[in-house]
């Protein structure tokens, strides 16, 4: 499988400003972030997958970081370009770094799958340090072709 590289806007109306919102460290927030980010994407093609790994991160932002600690919040912020979307989760930090379990799908546990759709789905994800080093940041990539997005059929590469 060849390696799409995400594009590189060659013009101002190519691409939209990076959109960015904090959310309180709540389970009660998922909701508002996955609508956050239905909001900025739409009605791209990869919507329904980038508001499914966006819920994912989210709880991982509150549940194994300290944004879920009293006081604690996340960030999301989505940067879009034509046929192409990265989606960034901001917490506080934890001593573990985020990875995919790669668990056995016959395994019939309810928690450990999150990161495993995200590696799953995404073009590209990862985890690193935020740069101001208040914590970290949890991101994916999605791309689609435009032409498909449009209805007309994708060229064969």
């Amino acid at each position: 499988m060849e390696e799409r590289q995400p594009p590189t806007p060659s013009g101002p109306d190519d691409r939209g400003p990076l959109a960015r919102r904090r959310f309180p460290g709540l389970a009660s927030q998922i909701h508002h972030a996955r609508r956050f980010v239905e909001r900025m994407m739409a009605p791209s093609p990869e919507l329904t997958t980038a508001t499914l790994l966006t819920s994912e991160l989210a709880t991982n932002a509150i549940t194994h970081s300290a944004s879920g600690m009293p006081g604690g919040k996340f960030e999301v912020a989505v940067d879009l370009a034509q046929g192409w979307a990265r989606v960034e989760v901001r917490d506080l930090g934890s001593p573990e770094q985020p990875q995919a379990q790669h668990r056995d799908p016959y395994d019939v546990s309810e928690h450990g799958r999150g990161l495993d759709l995200v590696d799953a789905l995404a073009s590209k994800w990862g985890a690193e340090s935020r740069p101001d080093g208040l914590g970290r940041q949890v991101w994916f990539e999605l791309m689609w072709d435009e032409e498909a997005e449009d209805g007309a059929p994708a060229a064969a590469e």
